[in-house]
């Protein structure tokens, strides 16, 4: 079950949107690679997988925001799913309300060299948001590197994780084998949104931060001699 935070714990105002979006990509899109060669910083997105009112995903995106903003190898987008409404009913031809709501996330997730997707366990699995994200794209996917950033009660979300490690396989992503999770997580967190003894949790996003390098920049790489043809 998702864990609702102390009531001074506000969203960080690094969740914001950015206030200029590129039309959604075509079912086509070619592999993003960068102007500068292999050496430039991966484009890494952080994809907020929980909408819920009084949900704690904030405080724990905040968090590894510290963390990842402070790396020269990454530069990071937040995908926040409580700005977005993409509805669970799929179509090839989406209303132009749902096109509306694509154009917010699309352009930003086949620009990502990378991603890292927060989610909670609800029910023993991820939030239904957060699938419904995943089932309306499909190249944006394919051929990049995901790790995973949970949280919740006894399991700290693990479980929604190994779910989604078959989801993000079925869509040709790379998912890489150490992750970040956090038990409990309210109790973990101090009023400020501080971790109480953040040896432990820095030293598993450095460690998943550097597999995500290495996989972003060999995948990136391989793109730009090939592309991929999944």
């Amino acid at each position: 079950m998702d864990i609702t935070p102390q009531a001074s714990l506000a969203a960080p105002s690094s969740l914001a949107a950015p206030s200029s979006l590129a039309a959604p990509p075509s079912a086509a899109a070619e592999p993003h690679v960068p102007a500068s060669g292999p050496a430039a910083p991966l484009r890494l997105a952080l994809v907020v997988g929980s909408n819920r009112e009084g949900r704690f995903a904030p405080v724990v995106a905040d968090w590894f925001l510290g963390r990842a903003g402070a790396r020269e190898d990454f530069t990071v987008d937040v995908v926040d799913l409580a700005e977005v409404d993409l509805p669970t009913a799929l179509s090839g031809s989406p209303r132009p309300a749902v096109r509306a709501e694509l154009a917010k996330v699309s352009p930003r997730l086949a620009a990502a060299d990378a991603f890292v997707v927060l989610t909670p366990e609800y029910n023993h699995s991820f939030p239904a948001a957060l699938k419904a994200l995943i089932d309306w794209h499909y190249t944006e996917w394919q051929a990049k590197p995901v790790g995973f950033l949970s949280y919740g009660g006894v399991s700290g979300g693990l479980r929604a994780v190994e779910q989604l490690r078959q989801v993000f396989a079925e869509m040709h992503a790379v998912t890489v084998r150490d992750t970040v999770s956090f038990r409990n997580a309210g109790e973990q967190f101090d009023s400020e949104g501080r971790h109480r003894d953040p040896a432990a949790p820095e030293a598993a996003v450095k460690t998943m931060l550097d597999q995500l390098a290495w996989w972003g920049s060999a995948l990136r790489e391989a793109k730009a001699r090939r592309p991929y043809g999944g």
